[in-house]
């Protein structure tokens, strides 16, 4: 069923529509070598056949993971020769190029740059990670895109009806619901569809007949009506009606295997796209990556290790019970495994997505690291260097160190750094509200108060607050201001 041109070609418009580079490339008769990338079943191997048959170029075909170095020398050899003798080109159509090492790829650097051939690579891993990087660069990269259900469906109608190719000599009826579970169940897969498509066929076909005065006569081989492929089917008498419901279409496919990598793309992209989620407060897209990674198979620990790093990179102070909920979840999710883990980790993600957000812990860390690289080192004050051992007082360390305790207010004046810097910026999102405000109070109390993104103004606060994670409406208002939004209240709700 693969189509015999490229206006048949069903599936990738962003780069073969009209008007699109690789189209245009063809048309002007300029085409470079190109590296095809994407999933499974997306007409990799299909386009560079069209395209050889296109550019009327010699075409040579491989899978990587067959060869060695001795057969493309020889492929690139025939090529040369090829073109010295009369002028034609020559297309080496390279399957999963991936599977070659960066040696073997090597190989065919000279003769790419040269033009001697012209190399179409066809890969499911990432060319930036899973090809060398001059051969990337000589070449156009194009990536495939799974095909869409309509694009799914169109296939499989012509197939019914391809009499050639496909079963269009069959009496042959799918049900409607059949075909779109066949374009959602295949997942873009082009392949998987066509193959559903194929058993649902074979498994329904009538067995032969008893004696040759029934309704039905046909050839059990293969190639006939019948037979066991979807080749050209050739029968001089009407066939029985083969129906094919959803059910028959359900058990023809069975389970929907995602396209995932444990180790690549989709690995990454997966829990890129979870971290992202959560960050941005969406807990249904959230959860949704999380069932795609479980379902896949991903390592539910390293969900949970994810999950705790987010806690404090990207929601910290604002809400700091967050990161209990992940370490709880870590700990579950270690102790009690699959598949009930997926409970703790769904709660644990949802209560993410929807906690309030700060990266004011990340940006404090990360400014005092840089800070710490390349600034003069700051020397610890002697009041904070330890005084507990003999000799200490003759070098004045400890000295006139003051114990913030003793005073009333449980903050005494004091300087801990002995350089102006401002490192943690809280804000005012959730908890850190009620830390912003604590710290305006700290910086009113200084005999210099510091300088920065703290002082709202000339504020006069009163008398401090204890800035816990867990504080009542009545302590905040005392402190001033109005309670923070995700501070409890006395009777232990959190306020919206």
């Amino acid at each position: 069923m693969r189509p015999r041109s490229l206006q048949a070609f069903v599936g990738q418009d962003h780069f073969l529509g009209e008007g699109k580079l690789l189209r245009r490339m063809l048309r002007a008769d300029r085409l470079t070598s190109v590296i095809f990338y994407g999933p499974p079943g997306t007409g990799k191997t299909t386009l560079a056949e069209l395209i050889a048959s296109y550019t009327k170029r010699h075409f040579d075909r491989a899978n990587a993971a067959a060869i060695g170095v001795k057969d493309v020398r020889e492929v690139l050899h025939r090529a040369r020769k090829r073109l010295e003798n009369d002028g034609r080109r020559s297309i080496f159509f390279l399957d999963e190029i991936h599977r070659f090492n960066r040696a073997q790829q090597d190989v065919l650097l000279g003769d790419v740059e040269r033009g001697v051939i012209t190399l179409i690579g066809a890969t499911t891993e990432n060319p930036f990670f899973a090809i060398n990087s001059p051969l990337v660069s000589r070449s156009q990269v194009f990536q495939f895109q799974p095909l869409d259900q309509s694009a799914i469906a169109d296939l499989i109608h012509r197939a019914k009806d391809d009499e050639e190719n496909g079963y269009g000599k069959l009496n042959i009826t799918i049900d409607q619901d059949a075909v779109a579970h066949w374009a959602t169940a295949c997942d873009g897969d082009a392949r998987r569809a066509l193959t559903a498509l194929e058993i649902a066929v074979l498994s329904s076909t009538p067995q032969p007949p008893a004696s040759p005065g029934d309704y039905a006569t046909g050839d059990r081989s293969p190639g006939k009506a019948g037979g066991y492929g979807m080749d050209h089917v050739d029968s001089p008498k009407p066939q029985l009606p083969i129906h094919i419901t959803l059910d028959a279409a359900e058990q023809s496919i069975q389970q929907k295997a995602p396209v995932y990598d444990g180790t690549g793309d989709g690995h990454y992209d997966a829990a890129s796209a979870l971290i992202k989620s959560m960050r941005g407060s969406d807990p249904d897209a959230a959860v949704y990556w999380l069932a795609k990674m479980l379902h896949a198979g991903e390592d539910p620990m390293f969900i949970a290790r994810r999950i705790a790093i987010l806690a404090s990179e990207d929601i910290g102070n604002a809400d700091p019970q967050a990161i209990q909920i992940a370490a709880a979840a870590y700990d579950l999710t270690h102790r009690i495994g699959l598949p009930e883990c997926q409970l703790v980790l769904s709660q644990a993600v949802i209560y993410m997505a929807t906690a309030p957000k700060s990266n004011a812990c990340t940006t404090a860390i990360g400014s005092a690291m840089s800070d710490v690289r390349g600034n003069r080192t700051v020397p610890v004050p002697k009041s904070l260097r330890d005084g507990h051992y003999a000799g200490a007082k003759q070098l004045g360390h400890g000295q006139g160190y003051q114990y913030a305790h003793l005073s009333e207010t449980g903050f005494v004046d004091q300087d801990y750094l002995g350089v102006d810097k401002t490192f943690y910026e809280p804000t005012d999102r959730g908890h850190e509200k009620a830390i912003r405000r604590y710290l305006q109070w700290i910086d009113s109390q200084r005999s210099s108060p510091r300088m920065s993104r703290r002082q709202d103004g000339p504020t006069k606060v009163n008398p401090p607050f204890q800035a816990q994670a867990v504080m009542s409406a009545d302590a905040v208002t005392a402190g001033g201001g109005e309670p923070s939004p995700i501070v409890p209240k006395k009777t232990g709700e959190i306020e919206p």
